[in-house]
């Protein structure tokens, strides 16, 4: 075979290894009885967490219950069936309450369905261009701040079910607006819609330090439904708001489009795409650090695009990643996208038989479910190492916060870019210029000591139980999900991992994050991390971030690492 057919046959392999479902690469490997048992357990978890949450988001998304479920079913449904993670679960995600609230108020229903299914076909176009990747080149403190801001978003648009207030006029869509009309009412509101709300979320706490693993919100909802049944308190409910939910799916139907249309939803087709590859992927990371595995973006996002397309055609919304009930399917035993597809048909059960009682459910016990959702949404123990770290890594965190709380998602985060960008840039100027290391003078052979530093034995190298990584000194957020991969692919076998972080001047907070990771899984294999060359600022940074012993073993250069290594009777002769 010639040298240019070869390529072109790795090439296409390449291809097809990037775009085939994860469902299809679990299938080759072997799908036994046991592992269906643990896929329809978790699946079952799953939808229990999924049924309340999905219907809570409609709402304050402002459409009708059933449409979350439609979008949790059908987009559930098809992420898992073509995703390219073994743990994915798509559906609504509060994440997008506030773009949705806005594009239906501006253009109605067909609108937002018209918008959904436009952010699928771009969704797929950026999966089949592999732009997968990129999407990860995001600072973490820009995560972190867009995540909070939309956190608080969600809180803020409850109030009006947690108050049970009522409106003289329609809510606006837009934050400011809406919180003056809840003010302009705040007088008189229903004292029986804070007493359920509180009620709930009081129940949640209580199973989840009682007993983490019982479904806590479906259990809530049930219980306080049942007292403001019995008790016939006058609050809102999904009967009186909505007048129930149907027992099935709708029929397929396309939305009246012309170009007009295409055009005045155009923009809020791409923050849908852009939102929605960023937590869909943000998700399946969550997922690979849980397990261990390694997900395919590429194919993610086509499989979300695909999602999205199929519930705008089915009346429901923008589906993406939801880390909470991926959490939850990886913690319930989930081991194959089978789990995600049966979260979707339990759902459509429960929708066909529970139909009636889900009518009795009060707003208010909706909004504390939600309240409870933005709540955990916050990454306080991230945010508070971030504070502490680094100023400029606060000011690009606040920024982000206040940005897409005051002003829109998509401005927030590509602002929070350029901020991260430029902090970046200065920082690493700053660390360049008090580089302790002096300018080469002239190229040396290969195997030439450097001057102050012994060779260490090349036969490390040979160790199936050790394995030395020399970190690049370009790690920051542009290159840490690449540095990540291999990290991850290091941390499959070696009983102890050096890193060697001599050529590395200055850290970002995503660089030390993605050590943080590393750290963690190596720790719970029961492997040994040693940090050698790491220079005053990157130590710094990294204790700052929890990197620390016992965690970790740090060392001033990688010679002395191996010597002690040896010494230590790690390493054979």
């Amino acid at each position: 075979m010639s040298q240019d057919n070869a390529l072109a046959k790795a090439r296409r392999l390449s291809f097809q290894d990037m775009f085939t479902p994860k469902l299809i690469t679990v299938l080759r490997e072997g799908y036994a009885l046991k592992d269906l048992r643990a896929d329809v357990l978790a699946g079952l978890t799953v939808a229990v967490v999924a049924l309340p949450l999905s219907m809570a988001i409609a709402i304050a998304s402002g459409t009708t219950p059933e449409r979350g479920l439609y979008t949790a079913i059908i987009g559930g449904f098809m992420v898992s069936l073509l995703g390219g993670s073994r743990f994915q679960i798509g559906g609504p995600a509060g994440a997008f309450i506030i773009l949705v609230a806005a594009v239906l108020q501006r253009h109605g229903f067909e609108g937002l369905a018209l918008a959904t299914i436009l952010s699928g076909l771009m969704l797929t176009g950026i999966g089949f261009l592999r732009l997968g990747n990129y999407v990860k080149f995001l600072p973490y403190p820009v995560i972190i701040g867009f995540t909070a801001g939309i956190a608080a978003i969600i809180f803020l648009t409850q109030i009006r079910e947690l108050l049970g207030l009522t409106l003289d006029g329609p809510e606006p869509a837009a934050l400011i607006p809406k919180l003056l009309a809840f003010g302009s009412v705040l007088y008189d509101f229903n004292p029986f819609a804070p007493v359920l709300a509180l009620l709930t979320v009081g129940i949640i706490a209580g199973i989840k330090r009682y007993n983490p693993e019982w479904p806590s919100f479906l259990i809530a909802i049930i219980l306080v439904s049942a007292l403001a049944a019995f008790l016939h308190m006058p609050v809102g409910t999904i009967q009186t708001e909505f007048g129930g939910i149907p027992s099935g799916l709708p029929a397929p139907s396309l939305p009246s489009i012309s170009l007009g249309k295409i055009l005045a939803v155009l923009p809020d087709a791409a923050s849908f795409a852009l939102l929605g590859a960023i937590e869909s992927l943000l998700s399946a990371v969550v997922a690979d650090g849980m397990t261990g595995r390694r997900h395919r973006a590429n194919c993610e996002l086509v499989a979300q695009g695909i999602a999205n397309i199929a519930s705008g055609l089915f009346g429901g919304f923008c589906v993406t990643g939801t880390i909470a009930r991926t959490a939850t399917n990886v913690r319930a035993g989930g081991r194959s996208p089978v789990a995600g597809m049966m979260h979707a048909l339990f759902l459509l059960v429960f929708m066909m038989v529970a139909a009636p009682l889900a009518a009795y459910i009060p707003l208010a016990a909706l909004a504390g479910i939600l309240a409870v959702v933005a709540w955990n949404m916050v990454e306080k123990e991230t945010i508070s190492v971030l504070f502490r770290a680094s100023r400029a890594d606060t000011l690009v965190l606040l920024s982000t916060f206040l940005l897409t709380i005051f002003r829109d998602l998509t401005e927030a985060i590509c602002i929070g870019f350029g901020m991260g960008t430029l902090a970046f840039l200065n920082a690493a100027a700053r660390a360049a210029g008090k580089s302790p290391f002096p300018p080469p003078e002239e190229d040396k052979p290969d195997n030439a000591p450097t001057e102050g530093r012994t060779m260490y034995d090349t036969g490390t190298a040979s160790d199936r139980d050790v394995v030395v990584y020399r970190v690049p000194s370009a790690f920051f957020f542009g290159t840490a999900a690449t540095i990540g991969m291999i990290l991850d692919r290091i941390a499959e076998r070696p009983q102890t991992v050096i890193l060697d972080f001599a050529a590395v001047d200055f850290l970002d907070s995503t660089a030390a994050f993605t050590i943080e990771a590393f750290a963690r899984k190596i720790n719970q294999r029961g492997a040994t991390l040693i940090l050698t060359g790491t220079g005053p600022g990157v130590r710094k940074t990294l204790l700052a971030h929890k990197i620390h012993p016992p965690h970790v073993r740090f060392e001033n250069i990688l010679e002395e690492a191996i010597i002690r290594l040896r010494h230590e009777d790690r390493l054979g002769d």
